[in-house]
């Protein structure tokens, strides 16, 4: 077994903390040090305020409108490539109007995952719930090797309080997240939450990037007129059978005699798609990986099983330079409202929603990881956390790689 290792030195505190510099194409502009010991550097990417926390290995940018994780890219990496979904970037490229928006790379969903029902719509609740529209307060620190940001912010419709906090360890190739949803009110509620992390072109690549999954049961989504299309462009057209249940990554093709390898990116994208899988029910720690060979560049997230117990796959492929597709990481299996979710209760025998008890907090974990794989790595088999070390492991090529992650889940 071929291994290939991360560096786990720890860098000095204070010389890594500072991003200086992004990629002109990003329209990133940082502008000085924020308060609590210089950990942040404030600026501007693509039209709205954010921030960048940095520990010598990445660079990862977050806006407060929304607390979006817009951009990791590698320190050194030349080219600066961000494997997050930027549509504002997209937009321009293909000469459409561009307008800043807090709907960019990793979202969080909470407390609403999917279309809200006729009801909440009248009362002016939106879709994927409140946090992607709220500004968040944003407060830095630094302890020892490990440097944080802080942010917070109310959901006036639903009275929840949200935290997110993300660390970054000096010289780790890891953003660790750990999320906090507070019931404001004194009754228990059911809550919907999606991790909507999603990747885009260039590192996402026709017939190049593939995605790999700790997979349980999978099932297509179901459409009320498969035939239609139904693509958020109009280039687009659905491939999938409509609500068909299948083994990851064999999905039923829409005219139900072949099969969609769902690792694969379309070679020729003018599709969309979407699946729901499962997470694998024997393991406490689930994995989703994107990979780009012919960059040899992995971007990936380790989740707790008790927390997002489903991903949702959106495929969105008009062009080869608009594509975006969504590793959903969630407490339910498709895009729906709160009634919906909660009157269907289950698939698989795993619930679709969780509970947020009265007057009381949950608390979710989970990590994201983006570094380089070496020459001939294809594929993830497995990705699991073993004294110290995120190991990624491509069996059929006999490689690894391990990634230094002082910090676990628990």
């Amino acid at each position: 077994m071929r291994t290939y290792t991360g560096n786990r030195r720890l860098w000095m505190a204070g010389a890594t903390v500072l991003a200086v510099a992004v990629a002109t194409g990003m329209r990133n502009t940082v502008v000085a040090a924020q308060s609590g010991e210089g950990v942040l550097a404030s600026g501007v990417f693509e039209g709205s305020p954010s921030f960048t926390l940095s520990n010598g290995k990445l660079e990862l940018i977050f806006l407060p409108q929304g607390a979006s994780m817009a951009s990791v890219i590698l320190t050194d990496d030349g080219e600066k490539m961000n494997p997050l979904w930027n549509p504002v970037r997209m937009n321009r490229e293909q000469g459409r109007d561009v307008k800043p928006s807090s709907t960019t790379g990793h979202m969080i969903c909470v407390d609403g995952f999917g279309p809200p029902s006729p009801d909440e719509r009248k009362a002016g609740f939106p879709f994927n719930g409140e946090a992607t529209s709220q500004k968040f307060d944003v407060q830095s620190s630094r302890s020892g090797s490990t440097a944080e940001a802080t942010l917070s912010a109310k959901l006036p419709i639903v009275q929840e309080q949200v935290t997110r906090t993300l660390r970054m360890v000096d010289g780790e190739n890891v953003v660790y997240v750990e999320s906090q949803l507070e019931n404001l009110m004194g009754f228990d509620r059911p809550i919907n939450w999606g991790e909507h992390a999603t990747i885009g072109s260039p590192f996402l690549e026709p017939g190049v990037t593939v995605v790999d999954l700790s997979a349980g049961r999978s099932q297509t989504t179901e459409y009320s007129n498969p035939s239609s299309g139904g693509g958020a462009n109009a280039s687009t057209q659905r491939r999938l059978a409509s609500g068909k249940e299948f083994k990851w990554p064999d999905a039923p093709a829409l005219d139900n005699n072949s099969i969609v390898d769902m690792r694969q990116t379309p070679e020729h994208p003018h599709y969309v798609d979407h699946t729901a899988t499962q997470m694998d029910p024997a393991r406490k720690l689930e994995w989703a990986t994107a990979l780009n060979p012919k960059r040899r560049l992995i971007l990936g997230y380790i989740f707790r099983r008790e927390d997002y117990p489903w991903v949702q796959t959106w495929g969105n492929y008009p062009s080869a330079t608009s594509m975006a597709r969504g590793l959903e990481f969630a407490t339910q299996p498709f895009s729906l409202s709160r009634r919906d979710a909660t009157t269907q209760g289950s698939m698989f025998g795993t619930p679709m929603y969780r509970w947020l008890p009265a007057k009381s907090k949950i608390t979710t974990k989970f990590l994201m990881f983006y570094a380089r794989v070496p020459e001939g790595f294809t594929r993830v088999d497995d990705v699991r956390m073993e004294n110290g070390w995120i190991v990624v492991q491509d069996r059929a090529a006999q490689k690894e790689i391990r990634l230094a992650a002082s910090r676990t889940l628990d």
